[in-house]
């Protein structure tokens, strides 16, 4: 059986805002903007790696191999699920996504995935910090994309 978790409004507004603030930073490969979401000590985890610990192994592992090839990129937050811990300091959202990927031969598709992220904060009102994601494919999805974009 599943822990009561609470749904505040303005908690599940605040991580539809990161998830659709971190989407567009994806989108325009800002790693810096994007940085400041993350906890220094977040753990990962996705289709381009099993598992990284730190901000740094983060980005290099995972958003450096990916946001360059990829365009259009947008978490669909209306289909946002989260959950709150009743003191309002922990917090996980789960979302899909769609981007545009490129064959090698420079064809784009369609390279819709998935995200969850776990949030903690210091008081409840303060923004949320990502303290764990998942970031993959939905199978069936090529899992490389050709070329860097501008």
């Amino acid at each position: 059986m599943m822990a009561e978790f609470d749904k505040p409004a303005e908690d599940v507004e605040a991580i539809r805002a990161w998830f659709d603030e971190w989407g567009a930073e994806v989108a325009r490969r800002d790693f810096t903007s994007a940085r400041q979401r993350f906890d220094p000590d977040v753990l990962g985890f996705g289709t381009w790696m099993d598992h990284v610990e730190g901000l740094d192994a983060l980005e290099a592992q995972q958003w450096q191999q990916i946001w360059p090839g990829i365009e259009n990129f947008e978490h669909q937050t209306d289909s946002l699920r989260c959950m709150v811990s009743p003191d309002r300091l922990m917090a996980f959202g789960m979302t899909v996504w769609t981007s545009t990927g490129f064959h090698e031969d420079g064809t784009a598709y369609e390279r819709p995935g998935r995200t969850t992220a776990v949030f903690t904060r210091e008081r409840p009102g303060t923004p949320w910090r990502c303290v764990h994601t998942h970031v993959s494919l939905f199978r069936g999805v090529p899992q490389r994309s050709w070329g860097r974009r501008a």
